[in-house]
């Protein structure tokens, strides 16, 4: 065999070898909120229409915080988030400050991970960053509470 043939057949094994490395592609909906996130920044925590959720896991090192504002009907003018983490986390906390803005604080209960997941199209391996984002929404909704109960004692 010759130098060359040998040579071809190696590089053809190898070749096969490329080409059956799996490659994971994100949606285009995860590509788009992380290249382009809404919401970005920071609102005023001491602000008793503020609330903030800041959440973390520990298995990935992404930590998310999301903040709401409300008027005094109940409903969600703004939200903001900063989050340190890979795409998927990003795009689900850009993503979840979309969705509660415009809502009740009871409307932003409801929300799910696995909507934000569906919505993504979040691979299996990155649920937990959608589930973050559910997390911090519930933690930033539980502030405002207690702040307005804080406020209604004070009354």
């Amino acid at each position: 065999m010759s130098s060359l043939t040998r040579a071809s057949r190696v590089l053809q094994h190898h070749l096969k070898r490329v080409q059956s490395v799996p490659v994971a592609l994100y949606h285009e909906n995860v590509v788009e909120h992380y290249e382009n996130p809404r919401n970005v920044g920071s609102l005023d925590k001491k602000d008793a229409t503020v609330g903030t959720g800041l959440v973390g896991a520990p298995a990935c090192g992404d930590v998310m915080k999301l903040q709401i504002k409300v008027d005094e009907n109940g409903k969600i003018i703004d939200a903001k988030f900063k989050t340190f983490g890979c795409g998927s986390a990003i795009a689900s906390s850009s993503l979840a400050t979309e969705w509660v803005k415009g809502k009740t604080v009871e409307e932003a209960g409801k929300l799910k991970n696995t909507d934000i997941a569906k919505e993504l199209r979040l691979p299996p391996v990155k649920l937990h960053c959608s589930m973050l984002a559910e997390d911090a929404i519930k933690a930033a909704l539980a502030d405002y509470k207690v702040k307005q109960q804080k406020k209604a004692d004070q009354n």
